[in-house]
């Protein structure tokens, strides 16, 4: 069998259902990231006023960023709970902290009735959800590689298909209200309605977790707990971390660049309309959540890092051309970004399932929400920044590709070194989850 691969076996009906159900809290994490965005003008009347319309769009996305900043926070601690007293307490625990946060954002009394009370309790409720959200893809990555070992690649890669509906779901609804309400509307009430529709999803998926058990591998690993997880994986596992980190980057970037910095760069600095503007984020997005399944299921029948790499290397070569195509209106908007599409299914299809392999089931939770965590939080987090800057330095509005480029480097360098880390534990958890099942057998035949 060749390293990265794992024996293959197909999904069962209970393995679909818990994969689904682990996925639906990062479908509701991308439903609020791009619900926020969206609204953001909203939200910044309403919470953060100012004379000038800039700065109170500023804090908004400052206020933004803070769930950003409190991910790595919420995944360090998470995933010590995780790794200690198993995956099925923090899942149930985090989604209900996430839902209570959206109702809350959605029926918080704005600043004109409270005062800065308003402003500071925004600001705690989106640490609170990006606390949450730490833990919660990290754990669902965790969960469902221990559920299907032998497909663990193309379960982590449904976690990611379902995290793009979020997106999609957000999306529609925002056409939605936009098509029926006017903008005095939106700006008064119309806007909340998306945040307690986000939190009605948030109950739904808290009931169907309650039924979710806890994972075989961690029961039997359970009485051989570490005491302090992330220490082990910082002290024993550093080089898998950085790894992680590198095998996520290019995942990062892109994703940071398409769902926060391409509509507005399409429409404000490259000349399209913003229809032009959404149907290629659009149609991208479309591609890149069926690609990147094609990607997940392939990489359990050859080595994850070479799907990986050929994603880090096409990225590599073609960001410059890319971006060049998109200044010079040299090339169709829509090919362009389907091509896209298609290169980015390589990085996200690949890069979860490598990741949960990288570390022993005693300490994956840690080390996967570390390394996830920070691949994603600089990653996407600085994506918008670096990439306005960078046309501002360069003068150019090829200054973006640069940024992708970096980040596809890290991942390309990542996969020519994965070799010696990736495709051994998960293949041992298949060799005792098939040992238990003959055992299980010979029980049941005497």
């Amino acid at each position: 069998m060749a390293t990265g691969a794992v024996q293959r076996g197909a999904l069962k009906l209970s393995d679909w259902r818990v994969i689904i159900l682990a996925s639906l809290g990062g479908a509701l994490e991308f439903y609020d990231f791009v619900i926020y965005g969206v609204f953001a003008q909203y939200i910044g009347a309403a919470f953060f006023p100012a004379d000038d319309p800039f700065i109170s769009q500023i804090t908004t996305f400052a206020v933004f960023a803070i769930g950003y900043g409190a991910r790595p926070l919420g995944g360090i601690v998470l995933s010590h709970f995780g790794d200690r007293y198993g995956r099925r307490v923090v899942f149930i625990v985090t989604i209900l902290a996430m839902t209570g946060s959206t109702v809350a954002m959605g029926l918080l009394p704005t600043y004109a009735q409270i005062g800065v009370t308003a402003s500071i309790a925004m600001v705690a409720l989106r640490f609170v959800q990006g606390f949450c959200l730490g833990g919660e893809l990290p754990g669902a990555i965790t969960y469902v590689v221990e559920t299907a070992p032998r497909r663990a690649g193309f379960a982590a890669g449904v976690i990611f298909f379902c995290v793009n509906t979020g997106v999609v779901i957000a999306t529609l609804l925002n056409l939605g209200l936009q098509s029926s309400l006017d903008q005095q509307q939106l700006g008064e009430w119309g806007w909340r309605i998306a945040f307690l529709v986000g939190g009605a999803l948030g109950v739904v998926s808290f009931l169907l977790r309650l039924t979710l058990g806890e994972t075989a591998e961690f029961k039997r690993m359970k009485h051989s707990t570490v005491k302090l997880p992330m220490a082990q994986v910082l002290g024993r596992n550093g080089v898998n971390v950085l790894l992680g980190i590198g095998v996520l980057a290019g995942s990062a970037g892109f994703n940071g660049l398409l769902f926060a910095y391409i509509p507005t760069y399409l429409s404000q600095n490259a000349g399209y309309s913003a229809l032009e503007a959404s149907q290629a984020q659009n149609l991208c997005l479309g591609i890149l959540s069926f690609g990147l399944l094609f990607a997940a299921w392939l990489g359990d029948r050859i080595p994850r890092r070479w799907i990986l790499g050929t994603g880090a290397l096409l990225a590599l070569a073609l960001s410059l051309p890319f971006f060049s195509a998109v200044a010079n209106h040299s090339m169709n908007l829509l090919v362009l970004f389907a091509l896209a599409g298609i290169v980015a299914s390589c990085l996200n299809g690949a890069c979860v399932g490598i990741i949960g392999d990288l570390f022993p089931t005693l300490i994956r939770f840690s080390g996967v929400a570390l390394a996830f965590n920070v691949a994603f939080s600089v990653g996407s987090g600085v994506a918008p920044l670096a990439a306005t800057s960078l046309v501002g330095t360069t003068g150019s509005l090829t200054g973006p590709a640069w940024y992708m480029m970096g980040c596809a480097a890290l991942t390309l360098v990542a996969a020519l070194l994965v070799r010696r880390f990736e495709g051994h534990i998960m293949q041992g958890q298949t060799s005792l989850a098939g040992a238990d099942a003959k055992r299980a057998a010979v029980s049941t035949a005497s």
